[in-house]
Formats: C-alpha cells, sequence, structure tokens
C-alpha cells in the first residue's frame, strides 16, 4: 500500500510542473511591440515569465506551477496585441 501512495505522489508531481510555450510572431518589428505584447500578456494568472526575442520573432512563455494556457488564449492576446500567431510549441 506504501509502494502505491509512493508511486501516485510521484505521478501526481510530474502534473504540476511549468510549461514552456514558444510562439513564432510575425509583425513584431519594435521594442514597443515587445511590451504591448508583454502588457498583454500580465493579465494572465498562468503566465509566470516572458520574453519576447525581436531578433527571432519568438515569444516565449513560462507557466506558473500547475498551470496552462491555452493555444487559443495565445492567439487571442498576440491578436488582440496587433500581431500574428505562425506557430505554437510546446516543451
Amino acid at each position: 500500500m506504501k509502494k502505491l501512495l509512493l508511486v501516485s505522489l510521484m505521478f501526481g508531481a510530474l502534473n504540476v510542473m511549468a510549461e514552456t510555450v514558444d510562439v513564432k510572431v510575425s509583425g513584431m518589428v519594435c521594442s514597443m511591440c515587445a511590451q504591448g505584447i508583454q502588457k498583454k500578456f500580465s493579465s494572465q494568472d498562468s503566465v509566470k515569465k516572458l520574453n519576447v526575442d525581436m531578433d527571432n520573432k519568438l515569444v516565449t512563455i513560462e507557466t506558473h506551477d500547475g498551470k496552462s494556457i491555452s493555444d487559443d488564449t495565445i492567439k487571442t492576446l498576440i491578436t488582440e496585441a496587433g500581431y500574428n500567431v505562425a506557430n505554437i510549441s510546446r516543451k
């Protein structure tokens, strides 16, 4: 019984890890673009850290442990900021 409980706890711990999402964004050209995207994502409780890489047109989102952000939410926030999502990948 103790082994079963231990295994259950170990697998449960895997489900509370943070998630990293890479978003290729088209239309970003300046630091004001980065600020606009950061402002949009700042209201999301699930987002722990956001990095905007202007050179590679990449937004990297790190979520809080046990939290997630849907592709639809990401697309909506990027679109509302005035840009287009080219691709979303999760690590």
